[in-house]
């Protein structure tokens, strides 16, 4: 059985949920993009925009300047870089010096000009289930059946991405666990994603320090801080390993390594190679 990859995640912003903006200065961000290379991360996921629920977005030009120098450091170097945008501006200058993928968590519906640029690249096109900026998307996590509107919602972008000119096979869908939804929401995804699985595209799923993790077994107290989640997000890593996604976006890498290195041999050596 094939491991999910591990997609290691570089915020390079001030006002980070989970990092706090420790790598937000570009050499402490190519170190640390470096870091989780040799940690085993398959891809480097580089992010120049806080999507924490209620963050304020920089301007483009203020992306650019974060993002677009330390795609081009790890690139050079040889790393699989994805860039983390909603910008088509953003993902354009980032796949001209190196990126690989394009992981925007709109899906394309933030910037009706990221359809255009992905779709002469031949990049691969992260299209993640999304109802809104982050400041005002908790508002919008209204559903009847969430696993079912999830999917649903992911099938008209898959469509409208492909009316585009996108390559199907080019794009990975992810449901988008804290992005417009609720603890109880992410929890039903989660037990319903191979629903999501099996509309036949690659899935990526990021779990990863989310604040639904961080209230597991604390009844009344409060949320365990992000850095105290790794644990949670590990074993979500190995459950998703389970289920058949693609990768896995992750901050912890090597824990989430380990989580999947337990999952690959809890299921022995595949019959193709006894």
């Amino acid at each position: 059985m094939t491991r999910p990859l591990v997609m290691g995640v570089v915020n390079v912003t001030p006002d980070s949920f989970s990092d706090g903006g420790a790598w937000f200065d570009a050499g402490a961000a190519v170190a640390h993009g470096r870091k989780l290379a040799a940690e085993g991360a398959d891809l480097i996921d580089v992010g120049g925009e806080s999507t924490r629920p209620g963050a304020q977005r920089p301007d483009a030009a203020e992306e650019l300047r974060r993002v677009v120098p330390v795609v081009s450091a790890l690139a050079a170097e040889g790393l699989a870089v994805s860039v983390d945008t909603m910008r088509a501006e953003v993902a354009a200058q980032a796949l001209a010096v190196g990126a690989r993928v394009v992981n925007d968590v709109s899906g394309g519906l933030a910037d009706p000009e990221m359809a255009g640029v992905v779709a002469g690249s031949g990049a691969d096109f992260v299209a993640m289930h999304w109802r809104g900026h982050s400041a005002d998307m908790q508002s919008r996590a209204v559903y009847d059946d969430v696993v079912a509107q999830v999917r649903d919602e992911l099938l008209e972008r898959v469509a409208a991405l492909t009316s585009a000119g996108v390559d199907q096979a080019r794009i990975v869908l992810d449901p988008g666990l804290g992005f417009a939804k609720s603890p109880e929401h992410n929890w039903a995804v989660l037990r319903g994603l191979d629903g999501i699985i099996g509309l036949g595209h690659r899935v990526l799923l990021g779990t990863s320090r989310k604040h639904f993790l961080g209230l597991v077994g604390r009844g009344a107290q409060p949320a365990r801080v992000p850095l105290a989640r790794d644990t949670a997000t590990a074993v979500t890593s190995a459950y998703a390993a389970d289920a058949g996604v693609w990768a896995v976006r992750v901050h912890d890498v090597p824990g989430t390594i380990d989580a999947l290195d337990v999952w690959a041999a809890w299921h022995g050596p595949s019959e193709e190679s006894m």
